[in-house]
């Protein structure tokens, strides 16, 4: 677990107040930093986590709350911060539990305030049950629960960490180093603004086009204004109405494009590209060059950041862009826009899943998951018919890459509200088949290819008839009956037209092809048609299906004593299923890559992997390991590697393995045999 953000910066001052939270860490199970929006919680909490981190005591993940607009997906963002990416058919909560009960993990939830009540039931859950769970929270607000330990961000002091702050990001704007009397100037503009990091970054942000006086006489006159409307307020409220102020200020001080492209980039939940913000927010209104301008603008007075080459508001900011949202009168119309946008996308995902950009519409569906729900949400109260389409598009990505829970939810609730037959509902029955695939409910999958096949035929679909044969040969696999499986696909194969990489059913039930004559014992036919296909999938740019292809021909290699062979081939599957994402397929390759070493003789790399793929057992949930075809495999190769090392030595071995981070693990792995 090491899905911490990149710090934006060094952490200015509040050297104090990271030795308090790494106390209360230590003392406490649940630390809720709170404090006014703007004033620096979530780069304490991001620093505090990476110094826990960098102690190795402990697995830390960070959840980010704020894209979430309501408790529906709270779990499954808790989850996916912690890397269980649930396959199992226990309640999401209790499966989560069971897989946390062992393991002494600080969990970050940032932005927690609109989601308290929420929040309350999760973690009282995850604290009752799972003993080795800490717990950092970030919130404006406090819990309210036993035993929370409440730590008070302050501003930074006006005088001092302040005033450093505000002179770094002057720096940034291209002014330069402020001179010795700019520094008076400055700590003048700090105590205005309460030593609020938020407001500091902002007024910084205007020196860009304001020379510093300007900008302490156009502050002062505004919070002079407000303090007139504020004189009984307290402290709390005090500060809340200076970042207000401060947030206002530099809104008027934005150019009107700038303004309305704040105002609509509030409509996306978590960062995005260039093209996604023109797409969303350009129109006759704003064009598309004013908006490339405007965003560089809101750049530049730090009302946007860049990361990755993506941008990205904070939710104080977004918070006020939905305001004025609201005012223009403009919410429904972007949102309409976004979900358009984003099932365009989803439709260029699925499109592009054959070719050479697939791992680039692996990474896009996983950068872009809480706007794609978004969209879905938008579409389950508006456009039902939209909402399965995309639903149906995504459930194949999200069934490979831990979002099971999404997946299920989506598709059965877009399939509950629409019955309109054709394309797009034989793809959303296939996608949740894949999906109850993966939890390990075959009568489930079996019923819905059945299904699949059937509205297949009715609309004379042939690619829809494939993933239909596709899905029944799969169920087939699982079930210890290859020669079934075979049938299915052969008969599918048959009445369809083109090459054998005309489309993804052709290629899919190839791959079930290939599974099958393994299980069957055509050990001959099986690695000539594998090869095949891996060489179609190596011309096209084709990672997923390549990598199970590499899968059948390691296990090939086993079945034949060619471990040389083997562990080139389990490695090479690795490294595909690492760059899409797909964390079940990871914890397959681990395991045959372990039974490679095995067989190499390498008995302490071949244990390292078998400890990796425990790991990524556990995470996905799923009590099947394979094909029938592995299991016996992995029972004799880990006889083997402990036969290797000796009993004693395996154990501590296994054990020092688990104990590590499995990426870690996986990175070596894959150095060593590459």
């Amino acid at each position: 677990m090491r899905n911490l953000p990149e710090p934006p910066d060094e952490l200015v001052g509040r050297h104090r107040e990271l030795a308090r939270v790494a106390d209360a860490l230590d003392r406490h199970r649940l630390v809720v930093l709170t404090g006014v929006g703007g004033v620096g919680k979530s780069r304490l909490a991001l620093h505090a986590a990476q110094q826990v981190m960098r102690t190795g005591t402990r697995g830390v993940a960070w959840a980010d709350l704020w894209p979430l607009t309501n408790p529906r997906l709270l779990l499954a963002t808790v989850a996916d911060a912690l890397d269980f990416a649930d396959h199992a058919t226990a309640e999401p909560l209790d499966a989560l539990c069971a897989w946390l009960a062992g393991k002494d993990v600080l969990l970050v939830l940032d932005s927690c305030e609109h989601l308290s009540a929420a929040c309350r039931d999760l973690l009282t859950r995850l604290l009752d049950d799972c003993p080795g769970v800490t717990v950092l929270v970030t919130s404006r607000e406090p819990l309210g629960m036993d035993g929370e330990h409440r730590i008070v961000v302050e501003p930074l002091p006006p005088a001092s960490d302040a005033v450093e702050l505000f002179c770094r990001r002057a720096a940034v704007t291209g002014t330069g180093p402020l001179g010795p009397e700019d520094v008076l100037i400055a700590a003048r503009l700090c105590r205005r603004l309460e030593g609020i990091p938020l407001a500091l970054e902002l007024a910084a942000g205007q020196l860009a086009h304001h020379t510093l006086d300007e900008v302490e006489e156009l502050l002062r006159a505004r919070l002079d204004l407000s303090a007139q409307h504020s004189v009984r307020a307290g402290r709390v409220h005090f500060r809340q109405r200076t970042l207000r102020t401060a947030i206002g200020w530099s809104h008027e001080l934005c150019e009107p494009p700038e303004r309305l492209l704040w105002a609509r980039f509030s409509v996306f939940r978590d960062a995005v590209d260039a093209d996604a913000v023109r797409a969303v927010c350009a129109d006759e209104t704003l064009r598309a060059a004013d908006v490339e301008r405007a965003l560089a603008g809101l750049e530049r007075k730090s009302v946007v950041a860049r990361v990755d080459g993506r941008f990205r508001m904070l939710d104080t900011l977004r918070e006020y862009g939905r305001m004025w949202l609201g005012e223009l009168d403009e919410t429904e119309v972007l949102a309409r826009r976004h979900a358009a946008f984003f099932l365009r996308r989803a439709r260029r995902a699925h499109a592009d899943w054959l070719g050479p950009t697939q791992i680039d519409a692996y990474r896009w569906i996983s950068a872009a998951h809480s706007d794609l729900c978004a969209a879905l949400d938008h579409f389950l109260t508006s456009r039902p018919q939209q909402a399965l389409e995309l639903a149906g598009l995504l459930g194949f990505f999200w069934s490979c890459c831990g979002h099971l829970r999404e997946a299920t939810g989506y598709l059965e609730e877009s399939l509950a509200l629409t019955e309109e037959p054709g394309a797009v509902r034989t793809r959303a029955l296939w996608s949740l088949g894949v999906v109850r695939v993966l939890c390990g409910e075959h009568d489930a999958a079996q019923r819905l290819a059945l299904a699949c096949q059937r509205q297949a035929a009715a609309q004379e679909d042939v690619e829809g008839a494939l993933h239909a044969a596709y899905l029944q040969g799969l169920v087939h696999l699982l079930r210890g009956r290859p020669m079934a499986a075979r049938f299915v696909v052969d008969a599918a194969l048959r009445s369809a037209d083109g090459g054998p990489f005309a489309s993804v059913g052709r290629v899919l039930c190839r791959l079930i092809r290939v599974f099958a004559m393994t299980g069957e014992g055509l050990r001959d036919e099986a690695r000539r048609e594998a090869g095949e296909l891996r060489r179609d999938c190596v011309v096209r740019g084709e990672w997923w299906t390549r990598s199970y292809a590499e899968y059948q021909l390691a296990l090939l290699a086993l079945f034949e004593d060619r471990a040389e062979a083997a562990v080139e081939h389990a490695a090479a599957m690795l490294d595909g299923k690492r760059r899409i994402g797909d964390s079940f397929g990871i914890a397959l390759g681990l395991d045959l890559l372990a039974s490679a070493l095995a067989a190499q003789g390498a008995g302490g790399p071949a244990v390292a992997a078998y400890g990796a793929g425990e790991n990524y057992w556990a995470a996905v949930g799923h009590p099947q390991r394979g094909t029938p075809e592995l299991g016996p495999v992995r029972d004799q190769y880990e006889s083997t590697a402990r036969s290797l090392l000796g009993d004693s030595a395996y154990d501590k071995a296994l054990l020092v393995s688990v104990l590590r981070d499995p990426e870690s693990v996986l990175q070596e792995l894959l150095d060593s045999t590459g």
